[in-house]
């Protein structure tokens, strides 16, 4: 033993150097650690969100399900044209297409006997949902000639479209098609 100290003495000095050591590194540590775990953790919520906030949009291209038939009818692109979302015809997607009429001859107003390929069906939908909900629009039916109020809501890689004449509706199921 070296004279003045005794080995309690230095095993004491060892435990509060050590002590003191760690308290100065363990705030810079553990801070650090924080603010990683903070940077992946948002991260990672952006990546979640904005992935959910696709799969839940009505932009993109879309099959639709004849409700009468329960086959396809035709590929509707939707999009979004100056803050609200519209839909247009791109193809048919009818077994026999050219037993489809090529013009819309029950239409109404601008969209009288124009080419079904390229009409616009959607019109002025909100493009935040409400409840689920995107509303405020029309779509048009080119069987019929009729215009509904309109509603849109995805769900699981599906679209619920709903057309309203006062408090009745219908609905029909659309699908999303890839990319």
């Amino acid at each position: 033993m070296q004279a003045g100290r005794s080995s309690e003495g230095a095993t004491r000095s060892m435990r509060v150097t050590a002590a003191a050591t760690m308290r100065w590194r363990m705030p810079t540590d553990f801070g650090r650690r924080i603010r990683q775990a903070i940077g992946h953790a948002t991260g990672l919520m952006l990546v979640t969100l904005c992935t959910v906030a696709w799969a839940q949009s009505p932009v993109g291209a879309w099959r639709s399900i004849d409700d009468k038939t329960g086959k396809p009818r035709a590929e509707i692109r939707i999009g979004e044209v100056d803050g609200k979302l519209v839909g247009r015809i791109e193809r048919s997607a009818a077994a026999d297409a050219s037993k489809e009429p090529a013009r819309c001859v029950k239409c109404p107003g601008d969209r009288a006997d124009q080419p079904l390929i390229g009409m616009e069906i959607i019109r002025g939908v909100d493009t935040t949902a409400t409840d689920g909900w995107f509303e405020g629009g029309e779509i048009l039916d080119p069987d019929s000639g009729k215009v509904y109020r309109l509603r849109l809501k995805p769900e699981d890689g599906k679209l619920l479209v709903r057309g309203m004449i006062g408090p009745f509706y219908r609905t029909q199921t659309w699908e999303r098609l890839p990319r």
